[in-house]
């Protein structure tokens, strides 16, 4: 009995001794400690755990670049909303950057029917983290709105004239005004239900009464299909001037 436990003894300082020199090396804390049975389990412990730490970052540092994708701007759309949604690094202006030839100098101003550059998504570490980052860029950038019209005559036709400018329609402020305070007197639901156009059984209608037909051939893409609408139908109707007249500035009576 008492040989046995100087056996004991000996081999707990060996333990002892093993853990010093694992600490004070600074090679690994408890780990040689927490599954070892005897002394001679807690060398080859060591080196595993190392040696499977440097491997562990590479997945982190491979990163894909997707593709660049075209899009195609809607109704409605802003820069900060589109980088928003295909999380664009770098943000709405990094999209303006990237695609400033096609929207030119105002970043605020992007067309229905513009073809936008987007480039590869950032790859995100995990989940959440990726979440977090599309939020703080979304507090620390101001968004870019489209630009905006009041919902009146002054704003429809202000509306019109960027749709028509980007069509390459002629047509001014004046000469839309003059013509539909003369068709319908500012009233977009106007239409004439008594001349021949009307005994055709196509009545003229909205702010610049066009006839159905007229309106269908000569539709600005991008504008609603509804001919009361009051941005579809200037354009339309300034379209059918432009290629019968010229442009609206040259209609001065019934057309």
């Amino acid at each position: 009995m008492p040989a046995q436990g100087k056996h004991r003894r000996l081999k707990n300082s060996r333990i002892t001794r093993g853990f010093a020199i694992a600490s004070t090396g600074g090679a690994a804390l408890a780990l040689p400690l927490i599954g070892a049975a005897n002394a001679s389990a807690a060398a080859p412990s060591v080196a595993p755990a190392v040696a499977a730490a440097k491997p562990a970052a590479a997945p982190s540092v491979a990163a894909a670049a997707a593709t660049p994708v075209t899009y195609t701007v809607v109704a409605g759309d802003t820069l900060s909303g589109i980088a928003q949604d295909h999380s664009v690094s770098g943000g709405w202006k990094k999209l303006y950057e990237d695609n400033r030839k096609t929207i030119g100098d105002d970043p605020s101003l992007i067309r229905p029917g513009q073809k936008l550059t987007i480039g590869a998504k950032a790859p995100a570490k995990s989940s959440t983290p990726a979440r977090a980052d599309r939020s703080q860029e979304r507090t620390a950038v101001t968004p870019v709105s489209a630009k905006t019209y009041t919902n009146d005559l002054d704003g429809w036709i202000k509306e019109s004239l960027d749709i028509m400018a980007q069509r390459g329609i002629p047509g001014s402020y004046e000469g839309i005004h003059r013509n539909i305070m003369r068709e319908s007197s500012g009233n977009p639901l106007a239409i004439n239900n008594w001349d021949s156009n009307a005994a055709a059984g196509t009545p003229s209608k909205g702010l610049l009464q066009v006839i159905d037909p007229t309106f269908r051939a000569y539709h600005v893409p991008g504008t609603s299909m509804d001919p009361y609408d009051p941005v579809a139908n200037i354009t339309a109707a300034c379209n059918y001037a432009a290629a019968r007249y010229g442009s609206i500035d040259n209609v001065n009576g019934p057309y």
